[in-house]
């Protein structure tokens, strides 16, 4: 890969901070309830979702122009979950896509699929996590 940007973020655990190269995020983390914690600050959990969802989306945008669809009022949220598995813990996402109605039907479901085929987030997770793509 011939890369065309690079990000960097330090953390220092689940119960820390996180901060980004250029101090744009700088974000108190903590567990969340559910697992523990007092949820008084981010997780990782929320920050993979934030920018799957956002990768996703604009995804999306190009996959459409190859399309000729418009996909202006589309909106994307990603729920990731973690959980126990045979190893530890893993990670688990269901991409909600919620589409327009001139986008329902078959049209949609292809452009979902193709852009899941080509969102970097998506390859990154292709064969490692699940991934369940709804439509609504």
């Amino acid at each position: 890969m011939d890369a065309l940007y690079t990000a960097a973020a330090t953390a220092n655990g689940r119960e820390g901070r996180a901060v980004s190269s250029d101090g744009r995020i700088d974000l108190a983390l903590a567990l969340p309830p559910a697992l523990g914690g007092n949820g008084e600050g981010t997780n990782p959990e929320q920050l993979f979702a934030a920018g799957y969802a956002a990768c996703f989306a604009s995804a999306m945008s190009s996959v459409a122009r190859e399309m000729k669809v418009d996909t202006k009022d589309v909106s994307v949220t990603a729920e990731v979950s973690i959980g126990k598995d045979d190893t530890g813990f893993g990670l688990a996402v269901v991409m909600r896509v919620e589409l327009p109605e001139a986008l329902e039907g078959e049209t949609g479901r292809r452009l979902v699929d193709a852009t899941h085929a080509y969102c970097p987030y998506s390859k990154a997770t292709r064969g490692n996590i699940e991934v369940e793509l709804v439509i609504e």
